[in-house]
């Protein structure tokens, strides 16, 4: 008996882990409530410039791809060039995050619930792919920013973001000395700096080649799995039923 009992807790364990694994799919193609997305994702065959990576299936409309190109945006009025003109390829890469903020339906796995007027949802240390990060700083390192985090502290007053009193404009190298540090502390940790490079399916690239298809799909699959092999013993009314099915068939055996 005991020589048949080995298979079967092997196969146990994997038909549990396999309906573990069934139960975060909500994780993937989804929109965050959030001002501007969508509330599902489809096709936006309009999407402008940077943002028409996603134009197969976006949580954004074409009118707000429009809107996440202009220097002042009225979605938000929120202005990069706060401390003077930003250079072009800087601002691209501001403008790809925008991208990738509004209109990615791949960013599940790292949806938190927030309590903001204007969104309930955002999405918190998402991998970024090790390049990505990179060129941003280095593109930006010469532009110039009053303030770490660009997430909150700023003066309103004139209905856009001004740089708040007894700060001064510095270089996005004084204020972001690495990579890391403009990643992870523009936007309150909505990005992690991610060991891994584009291509490896385990990092979120902020822009891609349409025409390869979207690298982002496989790496919130992975990590959907991942949280979902994570939370089994959370899961384990789930376990017990696909045990109970399960154990049945072998007994008649």
């Amino acid at each position: 008996m005991s020589w048949k009992l080995t298979p079967l807790l092997l196969f146990l364990a994997w038909m549990a882990y396999q309906c573990s694994a069934q139960a975060r799919t909500d994780l993937l193609n989804v929109c965050m409530d959030a001002k501007h997305h969508k509330i599902k994702p489809g096709p936006e065959d309009k999407l402008h410039d940077q943002c028409i990576p996603w134009k197969k299936n976006a949580c954004c409309s074409a009118k707000v791809s429009q809107e996440l190109h202009r220097d002042t945006s009225s979605l938000y009025n929120f202005n990069w060039e706060h401390c003077g003109k930003m250079k072009p390829a800087c601002k691209r890469h501001f403008i790809q995050d925008n991208c990738l903020y509004e209109c990615s339906p791949n960013l599940g796995p790292w949806i938190q619930e927030v309590n903001q007027s204007w969104r309930k949802e955002r999405f918190l240390n998402v991998p970024l792919c090790k390049e990505d990060c990179q060129s941003w700083w280095e593109d930006c390192r010469t532009s110039y920013t009053c303030k770490t985090n660009w997430q909150k502290g700023w003066n309103w007053t004139s209905g856009s973001n001004k740089c708040p009193t007894g700060t001064t404009c510095g270089t996005f190298e004084f204020y972001f000395p690495t990579p890391a540090a403009l990643c992870e502390g523009l936007w309150s940790n909505s990005y992690k700096l991610s060991n891994y490079s584009r291509g490896s399916g385990r990092c979120i690239q902020m822009w891609f080649d349409p025409a390869q298809g979207n690298p982002n799909e496989e790496v919130a699959r992975f990590y959907a799995l991942a949280m979902s092999a994570g939370a089994m013993p959370q899961g384990i009314r789930p376990l017990l039923l696909c045990l109970a099915l399960i154990l049945p068939l072998w007994l008649h055996e």
